[in-house]
């Protein structure tokens, strides 16, 4: 079943992050990061995994013009730092076919275009050498492993500037109960903090205890 977006779109991932504690699932990517700030991705995962490169040479990136538009791209390379699985032709694809952004546990390159674009890239390192003739598409459409998180299809992908992690489908209603009641409640804390009052005092005038995350 699809995730409704609207009701995620002004949801920064610290306080999606809450809501995955809050429901024991381990769904934060470490060390990828978007290539500017200001980039925010959102999106159901299409999933891609790399391996070495066989007798066949394999292909790199076919897999694109098959991508749905929304979709946000999640590369498993392994987070390979000295071959790229992205850059300008894959940008440029991606953002004609309006994709929801590109999440890589490696490479990229060609960093000037996404920039220049407005494309949401996210990914553990940049460089210029080809992925061309050293790694090959294993997978498509099949779970992956992104930082050490297991991403399946349709998963929902949450991207801004504090890094990006994933929310499993079948538990998106209750992260996103979750990250609503946090949501609501930091803002009273916030509206509570404006007004004079000590961050103790604003917490427990909201009752901020109870929405804890469990540990």
């Amino acid at each position: 079943m699809a995730i409704d977006l609207s009701e995620w779109r002004d949801l920064g991932t610290s306080t999606v992050s809450d809501a995955l504690d809050r429901a024991g699932i381990a769904g934060q990517i470490p060390a990828i990061a978007p290539l500017e700030p200001s980039f925010r991705l959102l999106g159901p995962a299409f999933t891609v995994r790399y391996g070495p490169v066989g007798q066949d040479a394999g292909t790199v990136g076919d897999y694109i013009d098959e991508v749905p538009p929304g979709s946000v791209v999640v590369l498993d390379n392994q987070g390979r730092a000295d071959v790229t699985v992205w850059g300008d032709l894959l940008t440029l694809t991606a953002h004609r076919g309006r994709l929801g952004g590109t999440v890589v546990d490696g490479t990229c390159r060609d960093t000037d275009i996404a920039l220049e674009m407005d494309y949401p890239l996210f990914s553990r390192h940049r460089w210029m050498r080809t992925g061309k003739d050293r790694v090959q598409v294993e997978a498509v459409q099949q779970p992956v492993s992104c930082g050490g998180v297991r991403i399946e299809p349709g998963d929902l992908l949450v991207g801004d500037a504090d890094g990006v992690l994933s929310v499993p489908a079948s538990r998106a209603k209750e992260v996103l109960r979750s990250a609503l009641d946090i949501a609501r409640a930091e803002q009273a804390i916030r509206e509570q903090i404006v007004n004079g009052a000590t961050l103790r005092d604003a917490r427990a005038a909201v009752g901020y205890h109870r929405l804890q995350t469990r540990r």
